[in-house]
């Protein structure tokens, strides 16, 4: 395992099985099955030590929400909005978080494998400790993000929107993308292959020449 990489959460050995959306509600040790919560709003609600397990929250709203020690697995949360969200330890499996906004929420020792979260925005985030993997992340953006130990690992990044975001110590060798949005005074240290490189200075308008 990678130094610094996400720790995973601390679960319970027992659960429950009473999940709901509810304004101030603190819900802990659940593990919520296939409920459908699509099109609600809900402010201040608190997950702790919970298992969320084909949950559907389509274009759900959930104001100032905090997750800690957490496993959402095989959930449609296309198009929810959490901005300014808490997140630690928590676990995204296999998800679809098409249009997810993350905006402005703090993440730490979270991890995203297998998701679909194509014009997903993670903007003004701020990521500690933060693993994609093999997640499809066509469109989305990254723009003004803060972070520190930020794993990228066999993602479709293509179209995806870095401006004024430092790169400096991101590796993006293992990942694919044809065509991608960086600033350039932002560029130094950021590790990419031969061919990525082509298509970075491609986009920043240089013509390339080859003898």
């Amino acid at each position: 395992m990678k130094k610094n990489y996400p720790a995973s959460p601390i679960l319970p050995k027992s659960f429950t099985e009473n999940f709901y959306l509810e304004d101030e509600a603190v819900i802990e040790e659940v593990h919520g099955v296939e409920f459908d919560y699509s099109y609600l709003n809900c402010e201040n609600l608190v997950l702790r030590r919970s298992i969320l397990e084909k949950v559907t929250m389509q274009r759900t709203k959930l104001i100032r929400f905090e997750a800690s020690n957490v496993v959402i697995k095989n959930c449609d949360f296309s198009n929810l909005e959490w901005i300014g969200g808490s997140f630690h330890q928590v676990v995204f499996e296999n998800c679809k978080l098409t249009g997810c906004n993350f905006a402005e929420s703090y993440l730490r020792d979270c991890q995203f494998k297998d998701c679909l979260i194509s014009f997903g925005s993670f903007s003004a985030t701020n990521l500690k400790n933060v693993a994609f993997e093999n997640c499809k992340m066509t469109d989305s953006e990254f723009f003004e993000v803060t972070w520190k130990h930020l794993f990228l690992l066999n993602n479709d990044l293509d179209n995806s929107n870095w401006m004024r975001t430092k790169l400096s110590g991101l590796d993006f060798t293992s990942n694919q993308f044809g065509k991608i949005a960086f600033s350039m005074e932002q560029l130094k240290g950021l590790k990419v292959d031969s061919y990525q490189a082509l298509i970075i200075a491609a986009g920043l308008g240089l013509e390339i020449v080859e003898e």
